[in-house]
């Protein structure tokens, strides 16, 4: 599978949808938009983004090592994808777009799993993320094919192999996926 080189082609469904991310207030309220490549660095403003955690038919969760060259958290295993929305487009389109542009795959049963996520972290090179950012599942009964752009590594485990993990050494993946998983343990019935 071939994947797109720039982040205007990687679906053309999108029509004339910018490179932009949402920008909000502290109400939450959209604000604006700015240009994705421009947005993160140390007082990245808060915007809309989104995080996927994804499921195969035997119930796995997928693991996904951040590629060395992504801005943030380079080489960080995280959650299957994260990304963001585009102004003017759905955020179900758009974790749907990410599956295919960072996995090659195709999702189905999307839902939501924490809609008013909230976080902020400092990576090491000093680079914020400053987001709102629900959190999805979602099903795939195909393989991924990782866009090495996006993706170096990936691995499918079971929710208690990744529970195991996020306990024993939360420093090997990425902030967000720690605190989701904080909150969903925090959640009546979980």
């Amino acid at each position: 599978m071939t994947h797109p080189t720039t982040p205007t082609d990687d679906d053309p469904g999108l029509g004339d949808l910018p490179d932009e991310v949402i920008l909000l207030d502290e109400d939450l309220t959209p604000i604006g938009s700015a240009p994705r490549a421009t947005v993160h660095h140390e007082d990245t403003p808060l915007h809309l983004a989104f995080s996927c955690h994804l499921y195969d038919e035997q119930g796995r969760v997928l693991l996904t090592r951040r590629a060395l060259t992504k801005r943030t958290w380079p080489g960080v295993w995280t959650n299957a994808f994260c990304g963001h929305p585009r102004p003017g487009e759905d955020p179900a389109d758009a974790v749907r777009r990410h599956a295919r542009h960072e996995l090659g795959l195709e999702v189905t049963d999307l839902q939501p799993l924490l809609p008013t996520f909230r976080y902020r972290a400092v990576d090491a090179s000093g680079t914020v993320e400053n987001e709102v950012c629900p959190v999805f599942t979602a099903r795939t009964s195909q393989q991924p094919h990782p866009n090495p752009d996006e993706v170096m590594d990936l691995r499918w485990v079971t929710p208690g192999e990744l529970s195991a993990a996020a306990a024993a050494a939360p420093w090997a993946l990425s902030p967000w996926l720690v605190e989701q998983l904080a909150q969903l343990s925090d959640r009546p019935g979980a």
